[in-house]
């Protein structure tokens, strides 16, 4: 059992760098490169049955002050109920949904109509009181790169918060019209939205590449700012995400679903690998998961390596309907790579330069091993867009397409495994966000409309109120039309920040 005062960080690319949790938070990314995990992952310490009469924000407490552990009381219950509030269009906050035989764990109910609100909601609040834990004096400036949902997610969070700035990187014409409209339009005199003329993977880099920059930090620091980062590689994003996990498997044992200590099933449509793995920390810290099925699409590098133990970028980068998981980087599997190497800092170093310099990297047979829990699948776009169609005309019940990737990919492991046991379906967006898509997969008639016709056809025929998310941007100015190449990032930056 650890001792919760002795649950610190350290980076997955050395033993050098110890830290507290809200130091972690505020730094974001280890001064190495590597990303922070904790000593040791710490168990639950209440039962499943106590878990089952508690709230969402109970359940927050209970899980997040097992990892944060110096928050006091008062700051972590603090966060939470600044975080899980009236911004959720829902009081259970993650409500589970049964259909076709599964339970789609809906992660939707937040201010930007994904899952990334689950963590991104409580993240402003973790960061700033982790800046006063620790005498910052500096402004925090965010920065950050979005495939879609990250961007709008944190965006909304931050906006106007004091003592804070941020910056979204997003690959121009690689997100959805409304995904772009929900950033382009956010209020917020310390917001700025920057799409690139590249892909997410780029973007993502060039943001590594400035938290990188020796001589930038020196000149921000100067200038009264430091970065942090509120991509899924910072720590204070994981730890939240844990809590709806444990939540999911407490509302099943409420409504009699399963019985104590039955195992369960969890399957997540996979691009950063940050949703999947904090299942996988839930189970590690006695949540009864049995197999986590991991969910790609047509980007299905995450598939190849669960099926080979190679994990190779190498090759075409696909713009596919499900643009969230249209990743070849998935950042957050280096932790599970430290994990499986035997919390090897070396091991896991040596695995990360190969990638860097090769774009490619395989992991050994003992390895392997460690990764029976997972299967790897994915879905063709005609998979997603037929499961979409066929959801909706058998249950009039209508979902988006990251979640549709995962639902094709389970029907998959049912039918290879034979496997009866009950699960869950992280389900990661609303459909209202991605309507073109969805509603052409039901009927191609929809094709002729505009977005915002289609988002009134989606209410009426799926039967759900337009999402307030929706409505507010329906008439919104755009306030963001910055555009740049990808080697302007640092200098886009330093124009927001006066620093030019």
């Amino acid at each position: 059992m650890v001792n919760v005062l002795d649950l610190l960080y350290k980076s997955t690319r050395s033993e050098d760098e110890v830290v507290t949790a809200s130091q972690a938070i505020l730094k974001g990314l280890a001064s190495d490169g590597g990303l922070f995990v904790p000593t040791a992952i710490p168990k639950l310490n209440v039962s499943l049955s106590e878990l089952s009469k508690m709230s969402y924000k109970e359940t927050a407490y209970v899980v997040m002050k097992e990892f944060l552990t110096d928050f006091t009381e008062e700051e972590l219950k603090n966060c939470i109920d600044k975080a899980y509030d009236e911004k959720f269009d829902t009081e259970e906050i993650a409500p589970l949904v049964k259909a076709e035989g599964a339970y789609y764990l809906e992660l939707f109910h937040g201010a930007t109509i994904a899952f990334k609100d689950m963590a991104l909601s409580i993240l402003p609040h973790l960061l700033t009181t982790s800046a006063k834990k620790n005498n910052v004096k500096n402004d925090i400036v965010i920065l950050t790169a979005t495939s879609g949902d990250t961007g709008k997610a944190a965006l909304a969070g931050f906006a106007s918060v004091p003592g804070t700035k941020i910056i979204v990187f997003y690959p121009k014409g690689g997100v959805s019209p409304i995904q772009e409209k929900q950033m382009v339009t956010q209020k917020g005199d310390n917001t700025f939205v920057v799409g690139i003329k590249g892909n997410f993977d780029q973007a993502q880099s060039g943001v590594k590449a400035i938290f990188g920059d020796k001589e930038l930090e020196k000149e921000m620091n100067a200038a009264g700012f430091q970065f942090s980062s509120a991509n899924s590689i910072n720590i204070g994003r994981l730890v939240p995400q844990v809590v709806y996990y444990v939540y999911a498997y407490a509302k099943l044992l409420a409504n009699e679903e399963i019985t104590e200590g039955e195992k369960i099933n969890v399957v997540v449509p996979t691009g950063n690998f940050g949703n999947i793995l904090a299942a996988y920390y839930a189970k590690n810290m006695g949540l009864p998961i049995d197999k986590f099925v991991c969910a790609s699409n047509e980007n299905k590098v995450l598939y190849d390596f669960f099926t080979t133990g190679t994990y190779d970028k190498n090759r075409d980068f696909i713009l596919t309907t499900s643009p969230s998981m249209d990743i070849l980087i998935s950042s957050n599997l280096e932790r599970l790579i430290y994990k499986i190497a035997g919390n090897d800092s070396s091991k896991n170093k040596e695995l990360m330069t190969s990638l860097n310099t090769t774009g490619s990297y395989e992991i050994t047979d003992d390895m392997k091993k460690e990764l029976v829990d997972f299967y790897g699948n994915y879905a063709s776009e005609e998979e997603t867009a037929k499961l979409i169609k066929s959801l909706y005309e058998e249950t009039g019940y209508v979902i988006d397409t990251h979640t549709a990737v995962a639902a094709v990919v389970y029907n998959k492991y049912k039918a290879d495994s034979k496997d009866e046991n009950k699960t869950v379906i992280a389900s990661t967006a609303s459909p209202f966000k991605f309507t073109r898509s969805v509603m052409n997969a039901i009927d191609e008639k929809y094709d002729s409309m505009g977005d915002f016709e289609l988002v009134d056809e989606l209410s009426k025929i799926g039967n759900v109120k337009v999402p307030n998310a929706i409505e507010e941007i329906r008439n919104a100015n755009v306030l963001h039309d910055t555009v740049c190449e990808v080697d302007e990032m640092t200098k886009v930056v330093k124009d927001f920040l006066g620093m030019n």
